[in-house]
């Protein structure tokens, strides 16, 4: 049985997947605009900008309406919620996994910790000369 909620949220996000239809939830944000202001932003043809448009009204993320021969879309964020929810789940997860990486990474950093065994700068501690690359000579042989 497919849920309802389920295919709205992958309309929205499937919306959401297009820069081109970003910048038009992005544009209609400070209000609503007529389709021929919309479309003059995009360097398209106005029956494919319509396509965007028909996407977004399928997510329910825009509104269109006619007044006279002028058509208007408003935007319509309420879809958008059951998105981020989705999200915050999953960024609760993510968060509770990360902490635990941390808190084992610092449980081996404290555990492995190992004295500095170098002197440091400033001591009274000669460096010692480096070992020779070969050793003395061995016996000869007689002829």
């Amino acid at each position: 049985m497919v849920n309802h909620q389920d295919t709205q949220l992958d309309q929205v996000f499937a919306a959401l997947a297009d820069s081109t239809r970003r910048r038009v939830l992005t544009q209609l944000d400070g209000g609503g605009r007529s389709v021929t202001e919309l479309a003059q932003q995009h360097a398209m043809s106005l029956p494919g900008f319509m396509k965007h448009l028909a996407v977004l009204e399928t997510a329910g993320l825009i509104a269109r309406s006619k007044e006279g021969r002028v058509v208007r879309c408003e935007l319509d964020a309420a879809p958008m919620r059951a998105a981020a929810q989705w999200l915050a789940h999953y960024e609760h997860f993510w968060n509770t996994q990360l902490d635990a990486l941390g808190r084992y990474l610092y449980h081996q950093e404290e555990t492995c910790k190992q004295p500095n065994k170098t002197p440091r700068s400033g001591s009274s501690a000669t460096t010692p000369s480096p070992p020779k690359k070969s050793g003395p000579h061995g016996p000869t042989r007689k002829r």
